[in-house]
This record gives structure tokens, sequence and C-alpha cells, in this order.
């Protein structure tokens, strides 16, 4: 027979996985009908010609808010990134585009909100954008043109070619949209995707809320406040790392970091953990490995992490009276 105290631990954990799981499955539903539209009516190659034009500053800028806008998953960024860094498109702004992409995206902002509520969904989005557009700054100061890829890649039908950032390229993925399409057409495409999407998202869900329910119901308060709590000095800096290897999609990362925050676990560590798991994912850098040398895969990696730890303790500290 099952002690007590486990029969309390699975009964708690069982109730948080039906509370979270009403939270999150209208939620998702919701903010994958925006991404759908996002993908209707600013198609990768749009985006991608927006920004081949654009210098440092005001490019980094725009980058950032068009890959916060644009949620494409990462077999679309990369061929995007080929398609702007083969057009001549400055590093760092690619940068921009390529750190805002994984970390702000309506995914995430619209399970923020449900989770965390506003306060603290604003000031990620805030600095977050803010730091994927210094970060794109500071890394096109650092002439690393040089380290990306000679390398083919294709997308929707076309090859794209980068060659250490300096080439033409081609326009990056096939658009689902089209122009003739009406207004309804889209919506109701945008409607059918939301749910297809859900359907193949709905594993990574069930894993990253049943890993959060079994956080807050079997795993002790204290334990976590040992490894993670505000205590350990070293706590937010292991947490932007130790989001990467246990990273399955970020719709299933915000359960965990929930639980966690339910936990007494601080927010800016939590947050610290989302973004080190968005940003240097294994599959996310994998892809990447396609375009970058290892040394410049390196720098995206430090800078992720540098990003994680720069907001987890800037909502530890500054912000932590205000949230």
């Amino acid at each position: 027979m099952i002690p007590t105290g486990y029969e309390t631990a699975l009964v708690d954990s069982a109730e948080y996985f039906v509370h979270l799981a009403i939270v999150l499955a209208p939620l998702f539903v919701g903010a994958s009908f925006l991404v759908g539209l996002a993908q209707e009516y600013l198609p990768p190659e749009r985006v991608e010609a927006m920004l081949r034009s654009r210098d440092h500053g005001s490019g980094n800028v725009l980058a950032a808010g068009l890959g916060a806008v644009t949620p494409f998953c990462s077999c679309s960024t990369v061929p995007i990134l080929a398609g702007l860094l083969g057009a001549g498109a400055p590093t760092g702004l690619a940068f921009s585009f390529l750190l805002a992409s994984p970390i702000v995206n309506w995914i995430a902002v619209v399970l923020l909100f449900g989770l965390f509520g506003t306060s603290v969904t604003v000031a990620y989005v805030v600095t977050a954008l803010f730091a994927a557009i210094v970060g794109g700054i500071i890394i096109g100061t650092l002439n690393l043109d040089n380290y990306v890829k000679d390398v083919r890649i294709t997308a929707g039908g076309r090859e794209i070619t980068t060659d250490g950032g300096s080439a033409a390229g081609a326009s990056s993925c096939a658009c689902r949209g089209s122009a003739t399409r009406s207004h309804r057409e889209r919506i109701v495409a945008a409607g059918r995707g939301s749910l297809s999407f859900f359907w193949d998202t709905l594993p990574y869900i069930v894993v990253g809320i049943t890993i959060g329910a079994l956080i807050h119901g079997a795993v002790p308060e204290t334990l976590l406040q040992r490894i993670a709590g505000p205590e350990n000095p070293l706590a937010t800096p292991m947490a932007a790392l130790a989001g990467a290897p246990i990273y399955v999609s970020i719709s299933g990362m915000l359960p965990i970091a929930h639980s966690l925050a339910e936990q007494g676990i601080p927010i800016g560590t939590v947050i610290a953990f989302v973004i080190g798991g968005a940003g240097i994912s294994i599959p996310n850098l994998i892809l990447l490995n396609k375009l970058f040398e290892r040394r410049l895969l390196a720098i995206y990696a430090g800078t992720v992490v540098a990003i994680g730890i720069t907001v987890g303790v800037l909502f530890n500290t500054v912000l932590a009276g205000v949230l």
C-alpha cells in the first residue's frame, strides 16, 4: 500500500496537471491561431525582403521586432538567415532576428500572460527584445562574417547560397498564403493550422505539464530552494544552462517554469531557465551548425546564456519589488 505522504503528493500532482491543462490548452490554440495569421500575412520571404536593405541600428530594431512577431520554427529560421546573410545583410542584424525569434514569440507571450500575468509578460518582452537588439549590435561590431559557412540550402523549391555573408541570395521559404487569397480564406487556413499545430505539439505540452505537476507535488520545496533559491548565488547562471538539455518546446518549458515559480523559485531564475532552453536547445544548435562555424556557434550560445543571466538578474533585483 502506498504511504499517505506519497498518496498526497500524487493527488496534488494530478490536480495541478488538470489545472495547467485547462489553462494552457485554450491559450495554446489561440496563440497558434495568431501564429497562423502572422504566417499568412507576413510570410518568411517578405520578412527577408524587409531586412535585406537595412543596416545597423534601426535594422537591428526591425530585425528583433520581426523575429518576435514572426514565430517561425527553427527549420524556417535557418533558411531566412541563409537568405539574409547570402544577400549581404549585416551579421549583427541577422543575429538580432535570430536571438529574438525563439525567445520572444506569440506562443511564449500568450502562455506567459496566462501563467504569470501582465506585469511579468510585459517586462519579459521588453527586456528580451532590448537584449536581442543590443546583442545584435555588439556582434555586428566584431567582424564575424568569415565564420558563416559556405552552404547551399534548399527551401520552398529554391536554392539559397551563403558565402561568408557577402554573396547574393534567393528568397528563403515558400509562403503559405498568396496575394490572391481572401481574408476569409486566410483566417480559415490559420484556424485549421492552429488545430493541426496543437495536435502535433500536444505530446510536448503533456510532457511539460507532467514534469511541472511532478515538481509541484512530489519534489520537496526545500530541495528546490537549496538548488535554485535566492541563497544560491549561482542559481541564475545554472538555470540558463540547465534549460537547454531538457528543452522540448516553449509550450513544454513554460508549465515547468510556472511550477518552479509556484514552489518559490525567484522569477528571474525561472526566466533565465526559459531563455536558455528556448535559445540554445539542442535541435536549434544542430540546425544553426549548418550555417555557422563552431566559433560563431559558440558566440551565439554564449550570447543567449548571457542574455538569460542578465535578464534573470534584472528580474530578481531591479524588478523584484515591482512585479
